[in-house]
């Protein structure tokens, strides 16, 4: 018996450093540079893994509203990481030249190819890579050159209107909208970057099954990227990706997309080949994406390697489509939500339909499938303020990210809202949080009212000024979207087009929707039933 109260005692007595060990851990995470001063959820001050939880149940940027409803400006959401929920920090966190580099977080979503990591404008933490990078691939996303991808985005919202039509109008059959958005966005990407509609729309249906891959692929980084660590350890390791590259370990699951990628950049190099061969010329100058990725190959071989056209076409997978789709249908569950708004975005058009200003575009985006070419110009959308007014206040209350946009304060450290934070902390705002502030916004920022974005409703231009400045659907700084233009000229010409030709109602008004939040946030459950409007249209 006694030889036994001596086992006893002795596991007691090696459990005392390990729980010691563990408290000290535990204390240095929880006051580690003084952020014990800022509040938040006491777990979340000891782990990561309070957020890495929150994050796998999908519904992150609700916890975000309500932790700083509940604790102010600045949440402390990980032993290393604050939330910065008002406006002003987007400036101080993500203007220019403030010395902050990305997160850990951002290395998860580089994607492997043969065992290579191909960094992209996203995933890059290099400041200078990403400037350099940036630099090379600019032209092919400016605003000049906007209108050149036009035609293209044309072709495939025409053929668009005639499957809705062809699927939807008539059938009795109800349309998952959410997807059908998507598919469509995934479209207009092919077409853009490799002047190939990829088929969604006319199969209706993920092709290659990209979408469950891209969905897949950002569940795990959107989760893992909480513990970067993971990721470093289980996936880009460099004796797996030795293996990977000998084929000796079988492929990460994103090389999915790439390999995707590398497909249609196969196809559109035989499809070139091709031509130059029918035609005898030269590679005409570029109207895609890839085209001028390779025009800009050409001057700097070393840098724009292969492998980072790649790892470009493939980030147009990712979150091109993605965020494009979500506003889509943000902007099309606001007007459902709300006759009186869908009434009068309907007669903005129809007037503007009436008195000739609706300007289409030209007969170059005639569908080669036949078709309408009815899609409504870019510069004549933009003119509709109504219509700008909606799209905003879909932006706001529904931004396509409901994550932190991580940064790392620069060794000196930073003043941030008028707080001093230490150098090496991680911080960031989430638009789900701006997009709500009651100070920029009104007193209602939870209600949705386009009204508020139109001086000739009496809004004040000072107020409209600052609330255009918080708004933080697309980031800031050196590091905003670079595909916002295309994204805005899409969203801009698909609404009015849709709109003057179809009608659209909830399928099952009292069926609950829900939001999934992996980075990007979907709405799911979103089903209509669509008919051709009795006016306006080639119905």
């Amino acid at each position: 018996m006694l030889r036994d109260l001596r086992g006893i005692s002795s596991n007691y007595i090696l459990l005392i450093p390990l729980t010691a060990v563990l408290i000290i851990y535990l204390a240095f995470q929880r006051y580690q540079k003084g952020l014990n001063k800022y509040q938040g959820p006491f777990l979340a001050s000891l782990t990561n893994n309070w957020r890495l939880v929150d994050v796998w149940k999908r519904d992150a940027h609700t916890t975000f509203r309500r932790i700083h409803q509940k604790y102010g400006d600045i949440v402390r959401v990980a032993p290393n990481v604050l939330s910065f929920g008002h406006p002003a920090a987007i400036s101080d966190i993500y203007g220019l030249n403030r010395g902050y580099t990305k997160s850990g977080y951002y290395d998860v979503f580089a994607t492997l190819n043969k065992g290579n990591i191909i960094y992209n404008l996203f995933s890059t933490r290099s400041e200078a890579f990403h400037a350099r990078l940036r630099r090379s691939v600019n032209h092919a996303f400016a605003l000049s050159t906007l209108l050149d991808y036009e035609p293209l985005v044309d072709s495939c919202t025409s053929y668009f209107l005639r499957r809705t039509q062809e699927l939807f109008v008539g059938t009795g059959r109800a349309c998952l909208f959410s997807e059908w958005i998507q598919f469509f966005a995934f479209d207009v990407i092919g077409e853009i970057t490799w002047s190939e509609r990829l088929g969604f729309v006319q199969e209706n249906k993920d092709i290659s099954d990209i979408i469950a891959t891209v969905d897949s692929f950002q569940n795990y980084g959107t989760v893992v990227g909480q513990n970067p660590w993971l990721d470093s350890l289980f996936v880009k390791n460099p004796f797996k990706r030795l293996l990977e590259s000998k084929g000796l370990w079988p492929a990460s699951p994103n090389t999915a997309i790439v390999n995707f990628a590398l497909a249609r950049q196969y196809e559109h190099a035989k499809r070139a080949q091709d031509d130059q061969q029918q035609q005898g010329t030269h590679r005409r100058k570029g109207v895609n994406f890839l085209q001028r990725f390779l025009e800009s190959q050409e001057k700097s071989p070393e840098f724009l390697t292969d492998d980072r056209i790649t790892g470009m076409c493939a980030s147009l997978i990712i979150a091109g489509s993605d965020s494009t789709a979500i506003s889509l249908s943000a902007v099309f569950y606001y007007l459902l939500q709300n006759p009186r708004v869908y009434h009068r975005l309907q007669q903005e058009i129809d007037a503007a339909d009436e008195a000739g200003t609706l300007a289409s575009s030209s007969p170059s985006s005639l569908d080669s499938m036949g078709g309408a070419g009815d899609v409504i110009a870019f510069t004549a959308a933009n003119k509709l303020p109504y219509l700008d007014a909606v799209i905003t206040e879909s932006f706001r209350m529904h931004p396509a990210v409901g994550l932190l946009l991580e940064r790392v304060t620069p060794p000196q450290g930073a003043t941030i809202c008028g707080e001093y934070v230490p150098g090496g902390t991680v911080v960031g705002c989430n638009a789900w949080v701006i997009h709500q502030n009651n100070e920029v916004f009104g007193p209602d920022a939870d209600v949705y009212r386009p009204e508020r974005w139109l001086e000739s409703e009496g809004a004040d231009p000072a107020k409209l000024s600052r609330m255009r400045q918080s708004m933080f659907q697309f980031g800031a700084g050196s590091r905003t979207c670079i595909g916002r233009n295309i994204s805005l000229m899409e969203t801009y010409k698909m609404i009015p087009t849709f709109l003057r030709k179809f009608e659209v109602e909830l399928a099952e008004p009292e069926e609950k929707m829900y939001l999934k939040n992996a980075f990007f946030v979907h709405r799911k459950n979103f089903d209509v039933h669509i008919r051709l409007r009795n006016k306006g249209g080639k119905d």
